[in-house]
């Protein structure tokens, strides 16, 4: 708040303001269609695969930034009519708790798309034995390893938030994972094409390929996603804890609003990929709508 006031002082740029009602109605969409996700999985026993409880882990972390959102506006009106202030100690620890719910979404969605892109590397690299390298109790074993490190990162950075020595090291983490993400991208995609070579006069080795080059064309969509709507964000931090003063860094944390939007819109645009180009996942919503009915 005082770094927004300050900005409005030594900048011309017009501080842009998302309407609450904008915000409530992206998080909600967000948090049905991730829900969505995860009744489809759960409902579908052909569904009960590392990848896709690998891609129920990313939903549950998009559920969590929009609840976050949703819940940081509650509290904004709430302030506004008077009902609580912005300066006591129950606010204050309700706060860090909202902090540490938005961190656990973003540490969360970045270990949930490296592991979906390291199952992704392991099924096209390593067809024949990938039941016996990622097995379902394996891959359960990654998640609660992913989660627990999640949380107790996201309760530590939100109490020591204020520290430059937890500002650096959680915003060099994303840069970093994202970038060891494109490189195994990049190395998936450089020796497909070099195999797919190999394996042109097996019939249906080509269509087991093509089948595993979706998938990995379908999570890079994922990673680009991602980055477009959480990276402005990640940049805002940067700029408010190194250069608050500056005003061009002003002017570009005058659009805070716009790039929290972008992070609630990722939530609605995973489960529209998911539901696009998974024929498993379109049936089984289907289904389940058809039963509704």
């Amino acid at each position: 708040e005082n770094i927004s006031d300050f900005s409005l002082n030594i900048t011309d740029c017009t501080q842009v303001v998302v309407p609450e009602e904008v915000f409530f109605t992206v998080a909600a969409a967000g948090i049905l269609e991730n829900l969505l996700i995860l009744i489809a999985v759960v409902r579908n026993k052909n569904l009960h695969l590392p990848m896709y409880f690998f891609i129920c882990s990313l939903a549950i972390s998009d559920m969590l930034g929009s609840l976050y959102k949703t819940l940081e506006n509650i509290f904004i009106i709430l302030c506004k009519m008077g009902y609580l202030t912005r300066h006591g100690d129950f606010e204050k620890k309700l706060d860090d708790a909202m902090d540490s719910m938005f961190i656990l979404s973003l540490l969360g969605s970045i270990f949930s798309l490296l592991a979906i892109a390291a199952d992704r590397y392991i099924t096209i690299f390593y067809a024949l034995r990938y039941h016996n390298i990622m097995t379902l109790r394996r891959a359960l074993f990654i998640l609660a390893i992913i989660w627990a490190f999640c949380a107790g990162s996201s309760i530590a950075i939100a109490l020591f938030s204020y520290e430059a020595a937890t500002v650096i090291p959680f915003t060099i983490l994303f840069p970093l994972m994202m970038f060891f993400i494109l490189c195994l991208y990049v190395h998936m995609f450089l020796l497909a094409r070099s195999h797919a070579k190999k394996i042109a006069s097996l019939p249906s080795s080509t269509v087991h390929h093509r089948t595993n080059m979706r998938g990995a064309i379908t999570l890079t969509i994922f990673l680009g996603v991602f980055l477009c709507c959480w990276a402005p964000f990640v940049l805002h931090i940067l700029l408010a804890r190194f250069c608050p003063h500056n005003p061009y860094c002003a002017c570009y944390m005058s659009i805070f609003h716009v790039n929290g939007t972008l992070i609630m819109c990722n939530a609605i645009i995973n489960p529209m990929i998911f539901a696009f180009r998974s024929p498993e996942l379109r049936s089984t919503f289907k289904k389940m709508f058809y039963c509704s009915r």
